[in-house]
């Protein structure tokens, strides 16, 4: 019998970032025997047992066959004769396929600390590459979500997603596997995912191969808008910034729906409204967003405007805003509204700078009159760089 350290532990301990949670592959052992060594059984569709005194998982070495549609559409074989080398083979990506063998089910201390890589998992590291580990990556229509869900972990150590992994993804996409998925391991990667440091980065991939169209529907028909769609990308990324909470993040995803908030455009306010909070339903339903992530989303979308401007509100608005959001008894929730707007204000503002610099740079000496000498030059550089930006803003 072999015990091994796998997967993400092992993965974190190369990048030196903390190590969560510990998971184990017995080679060689019998469900049998773990029981008798005090493990309790987890698995039902698997043999995963439950360390006595850790609760660590240690999972037998097995190999699976697809036969079905979906993720639950393996046939799982485990034995005392699957190898580390077979079981790892499974693994979605390299960097989550490599192994240390530790003493003994008792004891987890390294034997000796090298790194078992089959599968050039170390050097995807040393690359920061996310790759798959076999053609079996593709029978799996979870590890789509898993690998952008890496990519936002990951995004700030600058990795990127291998292009034959990405093709395998669309494949996968396309393929019509997503539809399979169960609405709770959607929400368990998406949520996830949203609470990294960079959760724009998950949405953004989802969004450019098509992996939003099966239970974030609303989302993607609303970011085919470039002004919201990197407008919200960017609040998202200040949400990681700054810790917001997870209803906080949610709900800037979900402001996505509500167009006015984007527009000058006040003429149909209340129809907008309507209907994102409709598309905050549909996904929730969709997805099994718990309740409470979208009773705050749909109270921002609600009071988006009056929390935006509370510095014009009227006593009267104010006390009913209080009475509304029920800040009486909750202050905390208004607390979290307000800074949840005020990100929101701030993806805007950063937007529209980002277009000035934009035009900024657009304009250069090769744009104006090369007759024009000294201070003339620059009056006519800001000119023409306040002309371009003002004929892109009118697009």
């Amino acid at each position: 019998m072999q015990i091994y350290l796998v997967g993400g532990a092992v993965r974190d301990q190369l990048l030196a970032r903390p190590i969560k949670d510990k998971d184990f592959v017995v080679v060689g052992a019998t469900v049998a025997e773990m029981l008798d060594a005090g493990f309790q059984q987890v698995g039902a569709d698997f043999p995963v047992f439950l360390h006595p005194n850790s609760h660590e998982e240690y999972a037998l070495a097995r190999t699976e066959r697809k036969e079905g549609l979906g993720y639950k559409g393996f046939s799982v074989h485990a034995s005392p004769d699957v190898s580390l080398k077979e079981d790892l083979q499974r693994r979605d990506l390299t960097i989550n396929a490599m192994a240390i063998e530790v003493t003994s089910l008792t004891d987890d201390t390294p034997i000796n600390g090298d790194v078992i890589d089959y599968y050039g998992g170390m050097a995807d590291i040393e690359s920061k590459t996310l790759r798959h580990v076999s053609g079996a990556f593709s029978e799996d229509p979870l590890r789509v979500l898993r690998t952008a869900r890496f990519y936002s972990r990951y995004y700030d150590l600058g990795f990127v997603i291998a292009d034959e992994t990405l093709t395998l993804m669309r494949q996968l996409v396309d393929s019509g596997e997503l539809a399979h998925l169960s609405a709770e391991r959607i929400w368990q990667e998406s949520s996830r995912a949203t609470m990294q440091l960079s959760p724009q980065v998950y949405w953004q991939q989802l969004f450019e191969i098509g992996a939003l169209t099966e239970y974030f529907a609303p989302l993607h028909q609303a970011w085919a808008n470039t002004q919201i769609r990197e407008t919200v990308q960017t609040a998202l990324y200040f949400a990681g910034q700054m810790q917001l909470n997870l209803s906080q993040r949610w709900a800037l995803l979900m402001s996505s729906l509500n167009s006015f908030l984007f527009t000058s455009e006040h003429t149909n306010e209340n129809v907008n409204k309507a209907a994102n909070i409709k598309g905050i339903n549909d996904i929730g339903n969709a997805a099994k967003v718990p309740k409470a992530h979208t009773q705050f989303s749909t109270l921002f979308a609600q009071q988006a405007t009056k929390l935006s401007t509370i510095s014009h509100l009227s006593a009267a608005e104010k006390i009913d805003l209080i009475q509304i959001c029920g800040a009486h008894k909750e202050p905390d929730k208004l607390s979290q509204l307000l800074v949840t707007s005020h990100v929101l204000q701030l993806a805007t503002q950063h937007r529209q700078m980002m277009i000035a610099l934009n035009s900024f740079h657009a304009i250069n000496m090769q744009d104006i009159d090369s007759a024009l000498t000294g201070p003339a030059i620059g009056t006519a550089l800001r000119q023409a760089r306040i002309e371009h930006l003002q004929a892109r803003n009118q697009c």
